[in-house]
C-alpha cells in the first residue's frame, strides 16, 4: 500500500477509508443501544449530539490563555476546539482515517475543561486531592457519560466507543482501574494494556498541540506580551516571516505586522500539515497495519518528523517561558485559582449554594453516608468545572462580596 503523501496530493474527492482507519459500521457500539440513523454515520451521529450540547455551548465562555473579560477577539474554548477540528479533518482526509470521528473527538476533547483554563483545572485538582483529583480529559469523558441531560432513558449523550476513546486521551492508572470496574473492556483498558487508541484519536491529539502553539502566537502578539521581534529567535516562525517577508515586500512596514504574523502562522500551520502527513505516511507504510486493533498494539504512529518535533518542542518552550509565565498572565492566574478555590470551599461547606440539580446530588450523597470525608465533593467539581469565566466570576462576587476579576 502507498503512504499518504503531503503537499500538493489533496485529492479531488473524497477518499475511501484506509483499511486501518476506524469504520462506523464496524463501531464497537454505544453503551445504550439504538437503532442506526436513515441518513447519518454513527460518527457523524456523535459529532451532532456534541454541537447541540449544552457542554459545548458553554466553551464560547471559558478560554485558554486570557480570560473572558480581557478581550473579545482572543481564543475560547470553542474556538480553539473549531480550529483543532478543521485542522485534523484536513489531516484526516489526506491520510484516509475517519474525518467525522476526527471532527467529533476535536470538538468535544475539551467539554470537562474548567474555567479559567489551565489555572482552574490546577485549583481544582487541589481541591480534590484527598478524592482523587481532577483530570479534565476524565472530565470531559464525565460530561458526555453522565453531566448531559437531553435524552429521556439515560444520562449523557451515548456516544461511541470510538468517540469515547478518543476523548480521554490521557487518564491515570488509578482512574483506568476505576474505569475499567464500571465498565470491564471500555475506554479504560487500553491506559492498562499500555495500547494506544486509534489513529484519529491519534491525530486529535496532534492537531490539539499544532492549534494551541499557533493561536497562541497569534493571541500573545495581539495581547502585547510577546513581540514579533522575539519571535526571530525561534526557527519555526522566524523562516515563514522571512518567507513572507521575501514574497510580500509591503509586509516589512510598521502597518502591515498584523498582516505579516497572519501570514507567517498560515505558512506555519501549513508545514506543520505537511510535516505529520508525509511522517505519519511514512510510519503507517513501514507498520503495515491492516486493522484498528493492528494500530492499538503497535507504538504511535501519528507524529511529526524528528525535525519539526523538535522545532515545536522549542516553540512550546518558549511560549511557555515568554507567555503563560508572563508576570501579566501570572496575577491574573493567581486570582483565577483563588475564585476556583474559594467557590469549592463554600460549596463544601454549603452546598445549598449550588444549583438545584447539583445540590440535590450533593444532600443525597451526604445523607447516603458516601465514603470519603466530603462525600459530595466530585459533585461540588462537577458543578465548578461547568462553570464558565463569567459565571463562575459573578458566582464568587454573590458568595463573597468581592470581585475578584473585573
Amino acid at each position: 500500500m502507498q503512504p499518504p503523501q503531503g503537499q500538493g496530493s489533496t485529492p479531488a474527492c473524497v477518499p475511501l477509508l484506509a483499511p486501518y482507519a476506524c469504520d462506523p459500521a464496524l463501531t464497537r457500539g454505544r453503551r445504550h443501544p439504538q437503532s442506526p440513523a436513515p441518513t447519518r454515520t454513527e460518527y457523524q451521529r456523535d459529532r451532532d449530539r456534541i454541537v447541540h450540547s449544552t457542554a459545548f455551548r458553554r466553551l464560547v465562555y471559558k478560554t485558554q490563555v486570557f480570560l473572558n473579560h480581557e478581550g473579545d477577539l482572543f481564543r475560547t474554548r470553542l474556538t480553539h476546539s473549531l480550529e483543532v477540528a478543521q485542522l485534523g479533518r484536513s489531516i484526516a482526509r489526506s491520510l484516509r482515517i475517519n474525518e467525522d470521528l476526527v471532527e467529533a473527538v476535536s470538538l468535544a476533547h475539551d467539554l470537562g475543561h474548567t474555567p479559567f483554563g489551565h489555572a482552574g483545572q490546577d485549583a481544582l485538582h487541589e481541591c480534590m486531592a484527598q478524592q482523587g483529583g481532577f483530570e479534565h480529559n476524565l472530565q470531559s469523558l464525565r460530561v458526555v457519560d453522565a453531566l448531559e441531560e437531553r435524552y429521556p432513558d439515560y444520562d449523557g449523550l451515548n456516544l461511541t466507543f470510538e468517540t469515547r476513546e478518543g476523548i480521554l486521551k490521557h487518564c491515570s492508572r488509578a482512574n483506568a482501574e476505576r474505569l475499567e470496574a464500571q465498565e470491564p473492556g471500555g475506554v479504560g483498558a487500553r491506559f492498562l494494556l499500555r495500547q494506544q487508541p486509534g489513529l484519529e484519536a491519534q491525530l486529535c491529539n496532534l492537531a490539539d498541540e499544532i492549534a494551541y502553539n499557533a493561536h497562541d502566537i497569534d493571541d500573545g502578539v495581539r495581547s502585547g506580551l510577546i513581540t514579533l521581534a522575539q519571535l526571530r529567535d525561534l526557527p519555526l516562525f522566524d523562516r515563514f516571516r522571512a518567507d513572507a517577508e521575501r514574497d510580500h515586500p509591503h509586509l516589512g512596514g510598521p502597518q502591515a505586522q498584523r498582516r505579516l504574523l497572519h501570514e507567517a502562522i498560515r505558512r506555519m500551520l501549513s508545514a506543520q500539515v505537511y510535516d505529520v502527513i508525509d511522517a505519519t505516511g511514512a510510519a503507517i507504510a513501514e507498520a503495515a497495519p491492516r486493522t484498528v486493533d493492528d494500530v492499538r498494539r503497535l507504538p504511535p504512529l501519528v507524529g511529526f518528523s524528528a525535525s519539526m518535533r523538535e522545532q515545536s518542542q522549542a516553540l512550546k518552550r518558549f511560549l511557555f517561558q515568554n507567555l503563560y509565565r508572563h508576570p501579566q498572565v501570572m496575577e491574573t492566574t493567581g486570582l483565577a485559582k483563588q475564585v476556583v478555590r474559594e467557590l469549592f470551599e463554600i460549596y463544601a461547606a454549603r452546598p445549598a449554594e449550588m444549583k438545584h440539580r447539583f445540590a440535590n446530588r450533593a444532600a443525597a450523597a451526604l445523607e447516603g453516608g458516601a465514603a470519603g470525608a466530603l462525600p459530595h465533593a466530585r459533585t461540588v467539581a462537577d458543578f465548578i468545572a461547568g462553570m464558565t469565566d463569567r459565571f463562575a466570576v459573578r458566582e464568587h462576587e454573590r458568595l463573597t462580596g468581592v470581585r475578584l476579576l473585573a
